[in-house]
């Protein structure tokens, strides 16, 4: 028996289950590749503040429909938005989801399948528990589409010289990778990533409530950094790119044919 939930503005984007035994499930579903357009980003912010707020959730499991986790900001959106409106948009989206995600009361599993690009490293970086399908692939693009952001979060993916050569060379890594660095907690087979994001959300599920809220507040509050700051300092470059004119010449070659739909 669930009961399900809709903050967002398109349950196609975005919905918000909890089962019986309070394990909230959020669900990102906007093909072709799970690019976000703002109101998406500012969905998954409010699905996630909702099953915080509620106290019959134990634990978030955030997945993804599709081919993929989640490809970033929908580029497309931006392209045809006049002055800098879904920019702005964008970058506080991004800054509500991510936040959410790591101020979310309870502890949040990030089950990731195929790619996991730009914003997604966002959300991922900052969940407590990444479980991974063996075809997930890590990587922020922004340098190829003229922009900047999500280093910190993948700094809390990889090592920092691993994490400077990928945002420099916008390389990607692999589920094993991150498995190795400790930082993804297991990788399966795709067929079984949600199913094995369950199991570890019912391990926690089945922990006193009050203590795992308790824990997930003491163990943000020894984090070395703070990510809400180090991530809006970095936003502060993809803004002055935009007003150079940069991102928008970049964005337009990126915006060709050949060119995917979005980072």
């Amino acid at each position: 028996m669930s009961r399900e939930q809709s903050p967002a503005t398109d349950r196609r984007i975005v919905t918000l289950t909890v089962d019986a035994d309070g394990i909230a499930e959020i669900v990102m579903d906007n093909p072709p590749v799970n690019a976000l357009p703002v109101a998406g980003w500012f969905a998954v912010a409010d699905a996630l503040n909702a099953a915080g707020g509620d106290a019959a959730v134990r634990v978030v499991v955030l997945r993804a429909e599709g081919r993929g986790f989640n490809a970033g900001v929908d580029i497309k959106e931006m392209q045809r938005t006049e002055g800098f409106t879904a920019l702005l948009g964008a970058n506080r989206g991004c800054y509500a989801a991510f936040k959410a995600v790591y101020e979310c009361p309870v502890p949040v599993i990030a089950a990731v399948n195929g790619f996991c690009l730009g914003g997604g490293i966002g959300l991922v970086g900052n969940a407590d528990m990444i479980v991974a399908a063996e075809d997930a692939t890590f990587g922020l693009p922004e340098v190829d589409r003229g922009a900047l952001g999500a280093a910190t979060h993948l700094a809390r993916l990889v090592p920092q010289h691993r994490m400077r050569a990928m945002v420099y060379t916008a390389a990607t890594a692999t589920a094993t990778e991150l498995h190795a660095y400790g930082s993804v907690h297991a990788v399966v087979p795709p067929a079984r990533l949600r199913d094995a994001a369950l199991e570890l959300a019912r391990q926690i599920a089945a922990k006193d409530p009050t203590v795992i809220r308790a824990a997930k507040a003491s163990l943000n509050g020894i984090d070395l950094w703070d990510v809400n700051r180090s991530y809006r300092f970095e936003q502060s470059f993809t803004f002055e790119l935009n007003l150079a004119g940069v991102a928008d010449r970049i964005r337009d070659q990126f915006g060709q044919p050949s060119g995917p739909a979005a980072t």
